[in-house]
């Protein structure tokens, strides 16, 4: 596969919002690493793979959002960012009512969630307006621009044939 030129893959594992979400991966593991995988409480073993799977979605996306470049594919990857952080925020519930002894230590997690999302604003408002191809669906459209837009692009002659 022939790597682009312009963008370097690992450029986004440099972004402070990235390097938030590892240290949110690792401190999610930690805890996590507190319920044996042999548990007879499946439902804490359930919140277990959850905790884990909110934690490694945030920087699948992130990596995601920043290689797909165009506004409507990053508000998206930003979208699922935000749901896998506000639910990995409520997962102390869970784990108080599943009986996971070591709860206080997912305060942790909060704090760091919390020091994210303040990193995630920053991040988002730098998300290239102009770059982007209309979302026919309405939800990730630039502002001022709409799912029954005429796309301009559609102005432009292009014949197929002369590229033959």
């Amino acid at each position: 596969m022939e790597e682009n030129p312009f963008h370097d893959p690992k450029e986004h594992k440099e972004l402070p919002i990235f390097k938030k979400a590892e240290e949110i991966f690792e401190v999610v593991k930690q805890i996590s690493d507190l319920i044996p995988e042999d548990s007879s409480n499946r439902n804490l073993l359930f919140v277990k793979g959850e905790m884990l799977g909110n934690a490694s979605t945030i920087l699948a996306k992130i990596a995601g959002a920043e290689g797909g470049d165009l506004y409507d594919l990053r508000m998206e990857n930003a979208a699922i960012i935000r749901k896998a952080a506000r639910d990995l925020m409520v997962t102390k519930h869970s784990l108080k009512m599943f009986g996971f002894k070591e709860v206080e230590y997912f305060e942790m997690v909060r704090d760091l969630i919390e020091e994210f999302r303040l990193l995630f604003i920053d991040w988002v408002a730098g998300f290239d307006k102009w770059n982007y191809i209309i979302d026919r669906w309405g939800l990730f459209n630039p502002p001022g621009v709409g799912p029954h837009d005429k796309d301009p692009d559609d102005d432009i002659p292009f014949n197929p044939e002369d590229f033959e």
